[in-house]
């Protein structure tokens, strides 16, 4: 392995006494309280984009409908009607992280719209088979397959297109608003659908979901984003998909995100997987009770979307969850033991006002442990762990309703949730300070005479270190792992010289020399603050020495 020259002033580590400190503006803490609910809607941006989303949910949910019901007249087997969900469903946990990865390194203007194209072209193609009589059960879960490549593909980059066009203190009112948009279109879709087949039949349901997707696609060309390529290039996917996992594992704060999502989910799931069953209990129950419940909790959760900036004036992030969970945990059981639906409606209204407000404030969570250039493969990861945890509640509670009873099945989801969630909070507590992931340009890449064109970079920082404070020092060696690993190093390990106590070596190695150089474009103003404080450990006379090196095949 050859060494390239010792150039210690241009790695994350070390810092540049030369530059001034990174401006401090997008990185100050988020304040408490926050703007109103509907304040976002004054940027047209956002405005343009929100009505565009709430469209295209209105299309997932008319596409659900009618494709189950389609089913419905094709086959008799609950098998095959069962399925059309899951056929939807499937391509979130397929695609959920390349889709992401795809979504940090295109143009993302031009790849939203592409998933608008998809999902319109999907829903023509299905109507032109229904008007030829070619539609078999098979063919239709085939083509529900594809329509949900299109919705697994369009959520992660809407995920990280809402931080571009608000600003951080109105951020979690863009969340409630996208949440709005899910629960409107959750009531709306399936009415329209059921009004559009009623009338006229199945498949102008599917030209209604093409003109409305198509219109979306036009809305979003109409969008000027300037797209600003890396100057590095695009990332490979497969690089890409590591790296996102990577950080999403070497995050605390989105572990601690990710955990808190998938108990909720897992637990709050039991109301709406066995709702149908609850509505067929309740007196005189049947579809239309069905549809009043989801109504109300629908109903609902606007209503929580429209008073959490009030939430969040008296209620830190952290409690809010907590209490949110334990509200849907009351409304559980109090929809459970209903003797009539007047008391179940309000329950599942306020169900649905505490189920947006602990899923929008995780979800701000998220947002927030992220910074841009790797947002929507944090937010894809994020997507899976909840579809995940919806799925594997779905299932584990149903199955506890078919060995005991619906009643010991809701009762048990809503006494565990509650207590599951302050166990996480208390032993995986989430960081209370957020990183500044402002992007800070500190630090210069360093320059080669003839950059490696293949070959692993190995990176080698010494330090002198006090051996009194060794002990400090590797502690704090262990953020420089996490930091440099979210980065997409492929390795890192801390030497100690065995001769001389003083002497430590941080290693790092690279996939190459290009993804060594991402790393400088991914540094942030909290990696900047933990190199001052690694390199205030340094007692030696100038500062620490680096060395690169290339492998060589």
């Amino acid at each position: 392995m050859p060494p390239m020259p010792p150039q210690p002033a241009t790695d994350p580590a070390l810092p540049d006494p030369t530059q001034a400190p990174p401006p401090g503006s997008r990185g100050t803490p988020h304040r408490r309280g926050g703007p109103a609910a509907l304040e976002p809607l004054k940027l047209p941006v956002f405005r343009m984009l929100w009505l565009t989303w709430v469209a295209a949910n209105t299309c997932m949910w008319m596409n659900d409908v009618a494709s189950a019901w389609m089913m419905t007249s094709l086959t008799t087997s609950p098998v095959m009607v069962a399925l059309v969900q899951s056929a939807s469903t499937l391509p979130v946990f397929l695609l959920g992280l390349p889709s992401g990865a795809l979504a940090d390194i295109l143009d993302r203007r031009r790849y939203f719209m592409i998933t608008q194209l998809w999902v319109g072209a999907v829903a023509l193609v299905i109507c032109t088979i229904v008007l030829l009589g070619w539609m078999t059960a098979p063919l239709l879960l085939a083509l529900t397959f594809c329509n949900g490549i299109g919705l697994a593909m369009r959520w992660p980059v809407f995920a990280a297109i809402v931080p571009e066009l608000v600003p951080r203190a109105q951020l979690p009112a863009a969340m409630g608003l996208n949440g709005i948009a899910m629960n409107a279109s959750r009531i709306v879709g399936p009415l329209v659908a059921g009004a559009v087949i009623a009338s006229v039949g199945s498949h102008w349901v599917f030209v209604l979901n093409a003109a409305l997707s198509l219109g979306a696609a036009a809305v979003i060309w109409r969008w000027r984003r300037v797209h600003v390529p890396s100057p590095l290039g695009r990332e490979r996917l497969g690089s890409a998909m590591r790296v996102g996992a990577q950080f999403v594992r070497q995050s605390p704060r989105m572990r601690a995100v990710l955990v808190r999502i998938a108990v909720f989910f897992v637990h709050a799931t039991a109301l709406l997987a066995l709702l149908p069953l609850i509505a067929r209990a309740l007196p005189g129950g049947g579809a239309g009770t069905f549809t009043l419940l989801l109504a109300s909790m629908g109903a609902g959760a606007i209503v929580g979307a429209l008073l959490l900036p009030r939430l969040r004036q008296h209620l830190p992030r952290d409690r809010l969850v907590r209490l949110g969970t334990t509200v849907v945990s009351v409304a559980t059981a109090a929809v459970a033991f209903a003797p009539n639906v007047y008391i179940a409606v309000p329950a599942m209204a306020l169900g649905g006002l505490a189920w947006l407000a602990t899923a929008n404030s995780l979800t701000t969570s998220a947002q927030l442990a992220l910074p841009d250039w790797v947002r929507a493969r944090g937010m894809s990861i994020y997507q899976m762990a909840l579809m995940g945890a919806t799925a594997i509640g779905a299932a584990l509670w149903g199955q506890v309703a078919a060995l005991t009873s619906l009643h010991i099945s809701l009762g048990t989801a809503a006494v565990t949730g509650a207590l599951v969630m302050h166990a996480v909070q208390r032993f995986m507590p989430d960081r209370s300070l957020e990183e500044d992931l402002t992007p800070s340009d500190r630090i210069a890449a360093p320059q080669a005479e003839s950059p490696p064109r293949d070959g692993r970079v190995q990176v080698q920082i010494e330090y002198r270190i006090d051996p009194a404070r060794a002990a400090e020092f590797r502690e704090l060696m262990m953020e420089s792992r996490r930091s440099r690993l979210r980065q997409g190093a492929l390795s890192w390990h801390l030497q100690r010289d065995l001769f001389d106590p003083a002497h430590y070596v941080e290693q790092i190695v690279d996939e190459s020399w290009t993804e060594h150089l991402r790393r400088f474009d991914r540094v942030t103003a909290s990696d900047v603050a933990l190199r001052d404080r690694k390199l205030s450990f340094h007692v030696g006379e100038g500062p620490p020495r680096v060395t690169r090196f290339v492998v060589e095949r």
